[in-house]
């Protein structure tokens, strides 16, 4: 089972966590289910950019990513080429370390 180890992040994870990971799930699941709290304002329909991560390492062995992730990707805060949507990416076998940007586009937000 691979590993997501997601760096700290000063909202969702102030330490820093490794979880076991499932390959064929997607990121965004994974987390969540783990209590990492990643806002998916579209429920996970590829239709926003507010679960962008960065994949620092394992970025390979991801699914391919659609050309419709890669246009929302293109309006994400901080692009990076190692980003991607986290519900549309499908862990794989290897480790992952996962960066959660500071910020999201979010202007439909239901949490504030």
């Amino acid at each position: 089972m691979p590993q997501l180890i997601f760096l700290p992040h000063e909202a969702h994870c102030p330490e820093g966590v490794v979880i076991e990971g499932r390959s064929g799930e997607t990121i965004c699941d994974i987390a969540l289910e783990n209590g990492i709290d990643i806002e998916h304002a579209c429920e996970k329909s590829c239709a926003c950019t507010t679960c962008h991560v960065i994949v620092r390492e394992g970025f390979d062995s991801l699914n391919e990513s659609t050309e419709n992730e890669d246009d929302m990707l293109d309006k994400a805060w901080g692009l990076e080429p190692e980003s991607r949507l986290s519900c549309q990416a499908v862990v794989g076998e290897e480790d992952l370390v996962i960066e959660l940007p500071k910020y999201t586009l979010n202007q439909v937000s239901e949490h504030h």
